[in-house]
């Protein structure tokens, strides 16, 4: 896909891309130089076609027999993805989802800095959630304008999701990362995540199943190792 002058990666290339990074920051810390497509799909049980269809918008282009950079090549999947520079978000919602959320320090180095947590609820406010201070739900939009943030996160029960959404929006909030099992109906120029943890569990289970079942009736000849996560490009985006 091309917007204007540059090509942009499909969705299932995007969701690929955190795992490329894991592998190529744990090869820079062997100090190994370059990386073939060959190695990175057996590493993440891809096939290297579609390694190099991932790749092939980036600006970047491997060296037969060699490989890419992978610092090049690191830079050039942070440069797309916009990981290169912090984006600072708001989080509303410190339950145990919300405050587990604050305590993970892993999503400054994907571009996102959360710096203000909100809630509803009185005893949860004024206080600070792993060095991360929280106000009440009514300060979000003066505090969202001043900042001048475009990414909320939601981590509410379902219940007060789209309100709380829509309290976001008209803040100025732009981008909204979803935790809460509800479909959120927003404006056209308003963008949703969702992250539906019951999805995750659901698709856990089947393949848990699947597992089994082939334990007990093998596939005569079938070597290959269940895969961590089924990535195919056909696979519709939510």
């Amino acid at each position: 896909m091309t917007i204007g002058s540059k090509r942009i990666l499909s969705y299932p290339s995007i969701r690929r891309m955190p795992s490329y990074l894991r592998v190529l920051k744990d090869l820079v810390a062997t100090d190994q130089k370059d990386v073939s497509a060959t190695f990175l799909a057996k590493a993440l049980g891809f096939e290297p076609i579609v390694v190099r269809k991932d790749f092939d918008p980036l600006p970047i282009t491997g060296k037969s027999g060699v490989g890419y950079d992978i610092h090049e090549l690191i830079k050039a999947i942070e440069d797309h993805l916009g990981w290169n520079n912090i984006t600072d978000a708001f989080l509303v919602g410190t339950g145990n989802l919300g405050s587990a959320l604050l305590g993970y320090r892993g999503f400054e180095q994907y571009g996102v800095k959360i710096v203000l947590a909100f809630d509803v609820d009185p005893a949860k406010t004024h206080q600070t959630i792993n060095d991360i201070h929280v106000l009440p739900i009514d300060e979000f939009s003066t505090m969202a304008v001043r900042m001048k943030v475009q990414i909320g996160v939601l981590a509410v029960p379902a219940e007060y999701a789209q309100p709380i959404a829509e309290q976001m929006i008209k803040a100025g909030i732009r981008a909204i990362w979803n935790f809460a099992p509800v479909k959120l109906v927003v404006p056209e120029n308003v963008v949703v995540q969702n992250e539906d943890l019951a999805e995750g569990l659901a698709v856990l289970s089947v393949k848990l199943d699947r597992l089994k079942t082939q334990s007990v009736h093998p596939i005569p000849g079938d070597t290959s190792p269940v895969p961590e996560n089924e990535t195919p490009d056909t696979h519709p985006v939510p």
